[in-house]
């Protein structure tokens, strides 16, 4: 341990010669804002993970508890997490700026957390269980509200040197949760549908409850982590600008800044599309691969965790990229060629072009006595009137499509963010993330929702093609707009330089070379001969 303790003190030595030579913070401070910001990464990581570890697994779980639930119903479970989280993550972050720290805030968040995992996970000891499931989601949906506030708090937490940096690891962080989600599930999957009974019959752990058991452990961990003496807040960007600006007052330097509403606005709707297009594939991946391929619920569970295992580290090596690209090219460029360009071929791609329809599924009959993973009951429902007469999804084209979205989303949703929090400056960004939060969440309400009145309904086509419509409008906008694009640059004004006057002359009349002043706005600076120096 002693060994480990040094070796840190030495790797964080190393890393932070350069931003202390400014005299903005002292080692101490600079190692406190560094692990305040990784107790961030946790967060965004645990909020994402919450949303997407029942993704795979909701569908069979909802149809085994009440099997007259329908995918529609299935469809508003899914949208009430990001509705709760689209209505307070603006109040979350009006909260945060009017307090002046996000402790508070967290800590509740964090609690309330814990307390919806563990019904979620208790549902099977309930009546009415889709509305329970219903409350548990929407109350999920709210603690991760405080989204707004650790985006907030990590722009104000970085210098801007830092801030790709950063953005980069929060983002990864939070992919990471969505894609890591659907694999702990399918590494419960083994515990089968009975899975183990605890607590006198208290507590049922199965394939399906197990992902809401595995967010109440980490949420408590992660309460533990925002605890005084473990999180301490350092906001030092707006220090740093007011150095950079010769200022006096952080406040007052802020205020003098005037952010590129039309760049904001543009940011926050390219970040709607980008994670509607986003979480409509993790929406729709475990019923599209079962009504493509006809898997059965534990085949879908399974390949779709290994599916998203892989991306998650596609997307890991991905993130590692992305902040060498930004120093060869803009970062609006790698934006709309890295990211939008693969995410539009990648939703291209999923218009099916198979030569035959989907094998079809008979409906359900309870009194045949044939269990659900009977051939006879895979596949396309039969009530899904486009199925006999769309071609089928290949297996190579969900494959390959998947792939250039585990690539263009990290990209993508990354550097949006990095320029939208430059583009706003040193401002306190509670109210503003808040808003890019809420943006974000829309799409994941309008995903689910997608999913019920478009694809159940019209099928593929129409939900593929209206989302490469959106992806390539999308890209083409960002291409127009790429001039306001570009963050403002923060310069200390330069000084006014005035004559040079001799301060004392020689009996012959010529200046005095020993002793000269420089002249400034409020300086005296004397120039010494380099004889003398």
């Amino acid at each position: 341990m002693e060994y480990w303790r040094k070796f840190r003190e030495r790797v964080a030595a190393r890393n932070q010669t350069t931003e202390l030579d400014d005299d903005l913070e002292t080692l101490e401070e600079y190692t406190q804002r560094w692990r305040s910001v990784r107790v961030i990464y946790f967060t965004m990581f645990l909020m994402a993970l919450g949303f997407s570890i029942i993704l795979t697994g909701i569908w069979p779980f909802l149809s085994e508890l009440d099997p007259t639930a329908g995918k529609e119903f299935m469809g508003l479970i899914v949208a009430a997490n990001p509705l709760g989280q689209m209505i307070f993550s603006p109040i979350f972050g009006r909260w945060g700026n009017k307090l002046g720290t996000i402790r508070l805030p967290l800590l509740i968040s964090l609690a309330l957390f814990s307390v919806a995992s563990a019904l979620y996970s208790s549902l099977e000891l309930l009546n009415n269980v889709k509305y329970w499931m219903l409350v548990s989601r929407f109350l999920i949906g709210v603690s991760s509200a405080n989204i707004a506030l650790c985006r907030s708090y990590l722009s104000a937490a970085t210098r801007l040197n830092e801030r790709t940096h950063a953005v980069s690891m929060v983002s990864l962080a939070q992919v990471l949760g969505f894609i890591i989600g659907p694999g702990l599930q399918a590494l419960v999957t083994p515990l089968g549908r009975k899975g183990q009974v605890w607590f006198w019959g208290a507590m049922h752990v199965n394939m399906y409850t197990a992902s809401g058991w595995i967010n109440v452990i980490m949420s408590l961990g992660n309460f533990v982590m925002f605890l005084p003496g473990f999180f301490e807040e350092h906001r030092i960007a707006a220090r740093e600008i007011m150095v950079m600006q010769g200022g006096t007052s952080e406040r007052e330097t802020w205020k003098a800044i005037k952010p590129n509403y039309y760049s904001a606005w543009t940011l926050i709707v390219a970040f709607f599309v980008l994670v509607f297009n986003f979480v409509l594939l993790e929406t729709l991946g475990t019923s599209l691969t079962m009504d493509m391929f006809a898997w059965t619920n534990n085949e879908a569970l399974y390949n779709m965790g290994i599916f998203m295992t892989i991306a998650a580290i596609i997307s890991l090596v991905t993130f590692v990229l992305i902040e060498p690209l930004c120093k060869i090219f803009a970062e609006r460029y790698v934006l709309i060629w890295g990211g939008f360009s693969l995410m539009v071929v990648g939703r291209l791609l999923y218009i099916p072009w198979g030569p035959d329809p989907p094998k079809l599924a008979i409906a359900y009959n309870a009194s045949s006595n044939l269990s659900l993973d009977d051939p006879l009951y895979l596949g396309c429902p039969v009530t899904q009137d486009w199925c006999p007469e769309l071609p089928a999804l290949t297996l190579t084209q969900f494959i390959i499509g998947f792939a250039l979205t585990s690539v263009g989303y990290p990209i993508g949703v990354t550097l949006i963010q990095t320029i939208f929090s430059k583009v706003l400056g040193p401002r306190p960004q509670g109210v503003w993330m808040g808003i890019m939060t809420a943006a974000g969440c829309l799409s994941r309400v309008m995903g689910p929702v997608f999913v019920g009145s478009i694809y159940t309904r019209l099928g593929t086509y129409w939900t593929f093609g209206f989302t490469s419509i959106m992806m390539l409008v999308s890209m083409i906008w960002l291409l127009f707009s790429n001039r306001v694009l570009i963050p403002p640059v923060f310069e200390k004004p330069p000084i006014a330089m005035q004559v040079i006057h001799p301060k004392d002359k020689q009996n012959d009349g010529t200046p005095n070379e020993e002793s000269d002043e420089l002249l400034v706005e409020s300086k005296t600076i004397r120039i010494v001969p380099s004889t003398q120096a």
